[in-house]
């Protein structure tokens, strides 16, 4: 089949049409942003879905990712204030706010925000000493954080966070913090062992007092109670002693023969119980008290008289000598003295 001029003049009109179709309208995918460019100068930037430029006149300039995006900062060696060196390495997130400014006001923004934040690393962890730098790393993320964020503002850039890795000092730094944290631990042990004994020798010393108050209110008690007793016993012999006077006074011979006789039992007692007599040679019998106590019961009948009354003394005629043959007996002598 031959195409005449008409033929070929609509074919290449159709074609220019598809061209031109194509060329004029864009799909945009969801989390990225294009820039329009007017014969080399921005003028729009294209939202996601479809769009329609002007053909062959307008252009697609930079197609951003518009999504959070992690950035990963290498390990760097870092000096502390104190002059000790350590290796960091960080992790940083940032999203692209403005499109045109992330374009078109720095090239190559990945590697910018990298070296921006290992910068401001150096800069905050090396004003911070060793121990320092060791046990705050949430402030040394919210100052890089500040930091990084308000340098990349002008380039549509949002940092939303940094985040300290890792910290390394070096081995022999490792080795003598080991060591450091030993002795801590150690000196706070024997620290806690001294107080556990300071508390345990307190409880002890306020036992043996609260024992030597209680055994002193003990003995208070038990000499009040001996001398109480020792008071009613003086009031009972009192008593005793005044019935027995008042007994006396009376004329009452058995009550002569009571006190005497008690009195007699007791020192014989305490003979044979003191404690320097070891052994005691006493040269009468059992029967020989009975029959002093009559002797003395005899006298007193002389004295006061069987109803109890004083009798005056009568004259006795003087007693002939004594014969050779008859010795002179003391009725009141023991049996075997006799």
């Amino acid at each position: 089949m031959v195409l005449g001029g008409f033929d070929i003049v609509v074919l290449v009109g159709v074609a220019l049409v598809i061209l031109v179709l194509f060329a004029g309208i864009k799909t945009v995918p969801q989390g990225f942003r294009y820039t329009v460019e007017r014969f080399g100068r921005y003028t729009r930037t294209l939202e996601p879905g479809l769009n329609i430029i002007t053909p062959f006149i307008e252009s697609i300039g930079a197609r951003m990712n518009v999504m959070e995006q992690v950035l990963d900062i290498p390990t760097q060696e870092v000096i502390t204030r104190d002059n000790a060196s350590v290796s960091a390495d960080a992790v940083a997130f940032y999203q692209v706010l403005n499109v045109a400014q992330a374009a078109y006001q720095i090239s190559n923004l990945e590697n910018a925000i990298q070296n921006l934040t290992m910068t401001n690393i150096r800069s905050v962890m090396g004003s911070m000493d060793l121990d320092e730098l060791l046990s705050n790393r949430d402030a040394i993320n919210d100052r890089l954080l500040r930091v990084v964020d308000e340098a990349v503002g002008p380039w549509g850039i949002k940092v939303t966070r940094i985040e300290i890795k890792d910290i390394a000092p070096p081995k022999d730094l490792v080795d003598s913090m080991a060591r450091q944290m030993k002795a801590e631990r150690e000196k706070r042990a024997q620290v806690l062992e001294a107080e556990g004994s300071r508390a345990a020798q307190i409880l002890r010393a306020e036992g043996s007092k609260q024992s030597a108050i209680l055994q002193a209110e003990g003995q208070r008690e038990a000499a009040f109670r001996d001398a109480e007793a020792r008071e009613r016993l003086a009031e009972a012999e009192a008593k005793a002693t005044r019935m027995v006077s008042e007994a006396i006074a009376a004329g009452d011979v058995h009550a002569i023969n009571y006190f005497i006789a008690q009195k007699y039992t007791e020192a014989l007692s305490d003979i044979g119980t003191a404690n320097n007599a070891k052994i005691v040679l006493m040269p009468m019998e059992a029967s020989a008290l009975i029959g002093s106590l009559g002797g003395i019961g005899a006298i007193a009948k002389e004295v006061f008289g069987s109803d109890g009354t004083q009798r005056q003394p009568e004259p006795r005629p003087r007693a002939a000598a004594p014969s050779r043959t008859a010795p002179q007996v003391n009725p009141f002598a023991p049996p075997s003295d006799r």
